[in-house]
């Protein structure tokens, strides 16, 4: 039997010390290679502007960048001092000037309908309060026929995968944070019934070993 969700944060991660633990949590993703750039692109986000919501310190939405051409993204941050250590990186990638973060609720995106031409977010969806709210705002923002692709962790992962994961999570600081964030997630079917609701009614939900992807492209109207 899966347990209940127990809710995280909706707030990110603020403080400077857990932005500076994040930060390095992510680079090392990043330079295992396990981003989640692959299947960005493999969906067909691959050009256009994009936005990316909750960048965090911005590895994710950088490493799509540079795999990329003739592209810009936008991302989308509750955190000032997330935004502040993506700004920092950004400019270290030398990916400045095809970058631009902003400071806001996704729940009430600061965008003109229409304005993208994908979207993606990766391990904020636990977080997010109202996430109906949130999918719907996707829908508002992207253009018709605009891809999607959010990407999270998944709460009814076996015991294994989630020692391992612990294992394997560092700095140390953050083995707690993997711990919350798991057990915010959602499952393939709650995270179904939870689309089914939304205007995203047509995405599709697949699982892995370690987490859910949510795909699929905007209707007209």
């Amino acid at each position: 039997m899966v347990r209940p969700r127990i809710v995280e944060t909706a707030e990110g991660i603020q403080g400077e010390f857990d932005v500076a633990a994040y930060d390095r949590f992510m680079r090392r993703m990043r330079d295992r290679g396990w981003l989640e750039t692959s299947e960005i692109l493999e969906v067909g986000i691959a050009d256009g502007i994009a936005l990316e919501v909750g960048p965090g310190p911005g590895y994710l939405g950088l490493d799509w960048l540079s795999k990329t051409k003739n592209t810009k993204l936008v991302g989308l941050e509750i955190s000032e001092n997330m935004i502040a250590t993506a700004t920092r990186n950004a400019k270290s990638a030398g990916l400045h000037e095809r970058v631009d973060y902003v400071h806001g609720d996704a729940h009430k995106m600061p965008f003109e309908d229409a304005s993208f031409d994908a979207v993606f977010s990766n391990g904020s969806l636990h977080e997010w309060a109202r996430p109906l709210t949130i999918l719907d705002e996707v829908h508002r923002v992207l253009k018709a026929g605009g891809r999607y692709c959010i990407t999270d962790l998944r709460r009814d992962m076996s015991p294994l995968i989630k020692f391992a994961l612990w294992v394997f999570t560092k700095p140390k600081e953050m083995r707690a944070g993997l711990i919350s964030s798991i057990d915010a997630a959602y499952t393939r079917s709650e995270l179904s019934d939870l689309l089914r609701e939304s205007r995203l009614q047509s995405a599709s939900v697949r699982h892995s070993l370690m987490g859910l992807t949510v795909t699929g492209k905007r209707r007209s109207g």
